[in-house]
């Protein structure tokens, strides 16, 4: 039966066309940040000053920076950066959130009311002002975007689940193990958590996108990997100081973060329509 679900959902997901173009974007930058050793045409990191600013050509086919680096080898590798941080920090603030999410909604109401101070006392701090505060004591690195990721993400994943912990722990199935004697963490782990998977599962595909535009932007502002790791935040900052000789690196580094986005949307949006029987419609 699980099989002829899957299977089923998968021809619903191709059959949407927003869905299946999701789908494909989000193919292509995975394969591209995994494939980066074999697709690159030449070092990230390679210097060859006197090919910098040169237009696409059949060598460098989106062309070169300030420093003659080769632009898709960089894109490609800031690619694989993008993914690590967004998978690596939305895997972080899920799996703390869920935790913390139905430990509030399962637990006492003064550890409720304690929790949700916390998730509002950190939200309340604009995440680029949090993001200066932690560079300056850390400094810039990946290990250091991830963390500010979690941080700051973590209380959604916290708030959702709590509210669906408090709407099932009432129900009638919650109750009659509790009456059976069920501990609070058998309940949690094979009662409540089954039924928040999917639609957690489901943001986690739509937060994935604005992980890696924070990561961009911070990397953009100086803040995110240190140089000369490529970014798509730090590409877009070197293409900005030459934009005026040469479009083509703030082109090559815009449009993956435009298009992530729009695939990573697009298949959260059809995910949901597909997954959620609130949202199914009727044939």
């Amino acid at each position: 039966m699980a099989q002829i679900r899957e299977s089923s959902g998968l021809r619903r997901l191709l059959a949407d066309p927003l869905g299946a173009f999701g789908l494909v974007l989000v193919v292509f930058l995975v394969a591209g940040a995994l494939g980066a050793d074999l697709l690159s045409p030449f070092p990230p990191t390679k210097l060859a000053i006197r090919d910098r600013l040169l237009p696409p050509d059949w060598i460098h086919p989106l062309g070169t920076d300030h420093l003659g680096r080769d632009i898709l080898s960089r894109v490609l590798y800031g690619g694989r950066i993008a993914l690590t941080v967004s998978l690596t920090a939305v895997g972080g603030a899920l799996a703390i959130g869920t935790t913390l999410g139905m430990i509030a909604g399962y637990g006492p109401r003064w550890l409720d009311n304690a929790l949700i101070l916390l998730f509002d006392a950190v939200r309340s701090f604009p995440t680029i002002l949090f993001a200066l505060a932690v560079v300056t004591l850390t400094g810039p690195s990946l290990s250091t975007i991830i963390l500010i990721v979690v941080v700051t993400t973590t209380p959604v994943y916290g708030r959702i689940v709590r509210t669906q912990t408090l709407a099932l722990k009432g129900q009638e199935f919650i109750l009659a193990e509790r009456a059976m004697g069920a501990g609070p963490v058998r309940v949690l782990l094979l009662h409540v958590l089954p039924n928040l998977i999917g639609p957690l599962l489901i943001l986690a595909s739509m937060e994935i996108p604005v992980v890696i535009a924070i990561e961009s932007g911070l990397s953009f502002l100086g803040l995110g990997v240190r140089p000369p790791t490529p970014s798509w935040g730090s590409i877009l900052n070197d293409g900005y100081g030459f934009i005026r000789d040469t479009p083509w690196p703030v082109i090559a580094a815009g449009v993956p973060i435009v298009l992530t986005t729009l695939g990573f949307t697009f298949l959260g949006e059809a995910l949901r329509d597909i997954f959620d029987p609130r949202l199914q419609r009727a044939p």
